[in-house]
């Protein structure tokens, strides 16, 4: 069973920084893109930033400059740094894995079970 556990989420105030990390289960063959998406209450599912094992990343204009998505491949980790929080950064934030579980299979979509940031004063 393939999982993705999350961590470092929490309440921080306004400008403030916060590092999440999202470890995969070690029992796979391997891991294309790994990212983080957040959905805030009554909103969708929204990106936050990928990355691919190439090292390509993608960030939507409103965390450009503010969040940083890094990961360690040996250790099957994303992480990401996030600093000047604003309160519209408040969301619940998840972590995303496309992962081939064997050297045959294709790639599927696995995510973690989502980690509450919160930016308030």
């Amino acid at each position: 069973q393939v999982q993705l556990v999350e961590s470092g989420g929490g309440l921080v105030q306004p400008g403030g920084s916060l590092r999440l990390s999202c470890a995969a289960s070690r029992n796979i063959f391997s891991i294309s893109t790994m990212g983080w998406y957040r959905q805030a209450p009554g909103k969708q599912r929204e990106l936050v930033a990928t990355m691919t094992s190439g090292g390509n990343t993608n960030y939507p204009d409103s965390v450009k400059g503010r969040f940083t998505i890094s990961r360690d491949n040996a250790k099957n980790t994303v992480y990401l740094q996030m600093n000047s929080l604003k309160p519209e950064d408040t969301a619940v934030y998840y972590c995303y894995a496309a992962i081939r579980r064997t050297r045959w299979s294709g790639d599927d979509d696995y995510w973690g079970q989502g980690t509450q940031v919160t930016v308030s004063a």
